[in-house]
């Protein structure tokens, strides 16, 4: 498929003496560079926080579907700023 897109002078300069220099194409560049933005967009998308845990069942009932203000309310509650 062909498109259109805009990019800056710069970074097509830069991006055709690094395919020059590598013997490839700017399109083969271009291409790699797009199917590694998408791939780290997956595995991001896939990571897992790990939380430490200190014991205990969670979140109590009350906070376990709300919403992260509500429940940042709450821990400073009664604190003063």
């Amino acid at each position: 498929m062909k498109t259109t897109i805009e990019l800056p002078d710069a970074l097509i300069e830069q991006a055709r003496r690094v395919a020059k220099g590598e013997g490839a194409t700017l399109r083969a560049l271009i291409e790699e560079g797009l199917q590694r933005s998408l791939e780290a967009r997956r595995r991001e998308g896939r990571r897992q926080l790990d939380f430490p845990s200190y014991g205990g069942n969670g979140l109590t009932e009350e906070f376990q579907s709300a919403p992260w203000g509500r429940i940042r309310d709450e821990i400073y509650r009664g604190h003063s700023a």
